[in-house]
């Protein structure tokens, strides 16, 4: 079960490496979700690579609290655009050291894309999780872009100069503050302008009606799940669901456990079952075309049946056991990620 391979809409390996000696230390098996005999066992062919940067955040209360059966985790603190920009600039030499170690290909559009994909190399497409690292004029996605950035979500889990993100509640929708605020809407014409690929994932709901309004590509969050399984505030509404759907967009499956889990528990003993409710909810609101993969591997606590890339044949395995054909997961695998890729990008 190691085909059809998996592109995936999000992993945290650079943030992960930043720590673990950079670009050299991919190579050592045994240290997180990805490294290259973990994807050769999995048929991991590549998927989107996060820069992000870090919150001063306790790790360990925040994995208590949210063992609990409700919690409100309070957003961290906005992060200055100096501290930001040095971790940006960071991770983005790692991915391109892991690019020059050949390890894997920056891809810039669908084409190298595809060339890339199922190669000797994992296709990597270059992605901003909070655009802490861009100031209001908007002048460093020229250089970004040039460097290889083709995603960027205006937000993670906490507030920026262009808008706000939803924090670690349950139950709670994402409905949670104000929008976008006038940079933001103005970084999403520039996005849409350039062909960088906005995600949504972290977005308050207030701020994704605000890009579905002001946004002319297809809406898409990478590696979000459904509320109606599991009323966190990190995932979709079927209302936000359906308008993903009308604009032919996209949603990646995330394996964070709090996300899958119904009680939102951070808690690895997930099923597959609970998986495949919410393929089953996702698939029932966006159709076969619209739904992937968004695993957050080296970012979250995920299933102890995925805990990494060489272990994606049980999910396979599970899609089948399901009663998904051969062509559903195909297109779950990978092929509807090249779908709104080859859209967004145009």
């Amino acid at each position: 079960m190691k085909q059809p391979l998996i592109f995936d809409g999000h992993n945290d390996l650079l943030t992960r490496l930043l720590s673990r000696g950079g670009a050299d230390g991919f190579a050592s098996p045994g240290h997180g979700a990805i490294d290259p005999e973990a994807a050769a066992e999995g048929g991991f062919g590549g998927g989107f690579f996060a820069i992000w940067v870090p919150s001063n955040v306790d790790s360990s209360a925040k994995m208590a609290a949210m063992q609990g059966e409700s919690y409100d985790m309070p957003l961290p603190e906005m992060i200055a655009r100096g501290d930001a920009s040095d971790a940006v600039e960071a991770e983005l030499a790692i991915l391109e050291g892991l690019e020059r170690l050949g390890h894997l290909t920056v891809v810039r559009d669908i084409d190298s894309l595809r060339a890339a994909f199922g190669s000797d190399r994992l296709a990597a497409i270059c992605h901003i999780e909070g655009a802490e690292a861009i100031g209001p004029d908007l002048a460093e996605l020229d250089d970004l872009y040039a460097r290889g950035l083709r995603s960027l979500g205006p937000v993670w889990s906490r507030e920026t100069i262009f808008g706000h993100g939803v924090p670690f509640r349950y139950p709670s929708t994402g409905d949670i503050g104000p929008g976008l605020t006038d940079a933001g809407k103005r970084l999403v014409a520039r996005c849409d302008e350039m062909g960088i690929m906005l995600d949504l994932s972290h977005l308050n709901e207030a701020g994704f009606w605000d890009v579905a309004r002001l946004s002319s590509r297809p809406l898409v969050a990478t590696h979000s799940n459904a509320y109606a399984v599991s009323p966190h505030a990190r995932n979709l509404t079927d209302k936000q669901l359906d308008a993903i759907a009308e604009s032919d967009g996209m949603v990646g499956l995330n394996f964070a456990s709090a996300f899958l889990r119904p009680d939102g528990k951070m808690r690895d003993d997930v099923g597959m079952d609970v998986l495949m409710r919410h393929l089953d909810h996702l698939i029932g609101r966006l159709g076969e075309d619209r739904v992937g993969l968004g695993s957050d591997y080296d970012g979250a606590l995920v299933p102890q049946g995925l805990k990494t890339v060489g272990d994606l044949p049980n999910l396979r395995r599970a899609m089948r056991d399901h009663g998904f054909g051969d062509a559903l997961i195909a297109k779950l695998c990978h092929e509807n990620w090249f779908r709104v890729l080859g859209k967004s990008w145009a």
